[in-house]
């Protein structure tokens, strides 16, 4: 948020009445990727019916009134474990495995000849 949007808004006394996935994320206490999680989870719905490349907007009053529900930040955090369990899970399946080298001489050594033959 801007230096000037922050001023404004503090003068206002109040949140603006939609929020940016930043902001949102901000309010959560969760970072702004972790917003497209929750949408997915169907725990967080975007004001009207944006593009999928649009900026989406989230209501602040349903936002703070989902907040006072313990139920529904357990099932956020229960969310975002899971995308990130999951996400972490398939970046590991695709990690190439290093090949194996071999000295020039083509001899293979562990590692206690290979340190004493120097």
């Amino acid at each position: 948020m801007r230096d000037d949007q922050h001023r404004f808004l503090t003068l206002l006394g109040q949140l603006p009445a939609r929020l940016t996935a930043e902001q949102t994320a901000w309010v959560l206490n969760c970072q702004a990727h972790d917003i497209p999680a929750l949408v997915a989870a169907k725990l967080l719905k975007p004001l009207g019916n944006p593009p999928a490349n649009a900026v989406k907007y989230f209501a602040t009053l349903e936002l703070l009134e989902q907040m006072q529900d313990r139920n529904w930040l357990a099932r956020v955090s229960a969310a975002l474990y899971q995308y990130w369990q999951n996400k972490n899970a398939r970046k590991r399946k695709r990690l190439p495995v290093p090949p194996l080298t071999f000295p020039l001489d083509g001899k293979v050594r562990d590692s206690e000849t290979a340190s004493a033959s120097g």
